[in-house]
């Protein structure tokens, strides 16, 4: 017999959680108003995230304010001035009317 686990793991051994990309669940619904306006924004633009932006800004940021994720800048989230973003709608506007 093998002294591992059932899939081959070392009993005993204590699992590492990742950096990024895991945060602990909002079992006490402290944001469900912002995850709702995110997803029913989602599920009216045919899941075209880009046009919910300021939903999903609105849903991270009320995660870092209760502590449900790690407190980082929003433009190290893909986020940045209100003003650039506005510009780049602004852009994409004109091109696609071409």
């Amino acid at each position: 017999m093998s002294a591992g686990g059932a899939f081959g793991g070392t009993r005993g051994a204590r699992p590492v959680p990742p950096e990024k990309g895991v945060f602990p669940l909002d079992h006490m619904h402290e944001c469900d108003l912002e995850k709702k306006d995110y997803l029913g924004c989602l599920k009216s633009s045919s899941h075209k995230s880009e046009k919910c932006r300021q939903f999903s800004r609105k849903y991270l940021e009320c995660r870092m304010s209760k502590n449900l994720m790690a407190k980082q800048e929003m433009s190290d989230l893909g986020f940045g001035k209100e003003s650039e973003i506005e510009a780049s709608e602004d852009k994409n506007t004109v091109m696609i009317r071409d």
